[in-house]
């Protein structure tokens, strides 16, 4: 088994989200991508490792360096290999629920998978650039009247 370093966990990450995005993308109704991406379940075992990461790094020997306070602090904290891959797996995870929503919501709105890829793959590529698309693309098809009890 290869070394555990920053650079195996960043590739390893990288692999695993790799699925979750094609299944949202070609197959978002099949059964397997609702139970394990639909449901939330990948992106709990991207926010698992994530946890895991931050917490070695603020526990571990480089805890006290870098911080959220300035731009300064931010940069002194993604010095640390560590962190940073911490860093990216916050982005994987939460891109991942910016396009679990986009699937959920298009479907909902009856808006084609088709016009829905684009905007999926920005999503995976520039996080918020794809969100920005499909705020764009969402409003070709009105939400259906939310049912009493129902969130719109």
């Amino acid at each position: 088994m290869p070394a555990l370093t920053p650079d195996f966990v960043f590739s390893l990450a990288n692999a695993a989200v790799l699925p979750a995005w094609l299944l949202l993308a070609l197959a978002p109704r099949w059964t397997l991508t609702r139970r394990l991406v639909r449901s939330g379940a990948w992106p709990l075992l991207l926010a698992a490792l994530y946890a895991a990461l931050i917490l070695s790094h603020y526990l571990g020997p480089y805890g006290t360096e870098g911080g959220f306070s300035s731009l300064a602090e931010v940069r002194a904290l993604f010095r640390n290999p560590w962190a940073l891959t911490a860093g990216w797996a916050h982005y994987l995870c939460f891109d991942l629920c910016v396009g679990i929503w986009e699937v959920q919501d298009a479907e909902r709105r009856g808006l084609p998978r088709i016009v829905l890829l684009p905007a999926l793959l920005f999503t995976f590529l520039l996080g918020p650039v794809g969100l920005l698309l499909y705020a764009a693309l969402r409003r070709l098809r009105p939400a259906p009247a939310a049912e009493p009890g129902q969130l719109a």
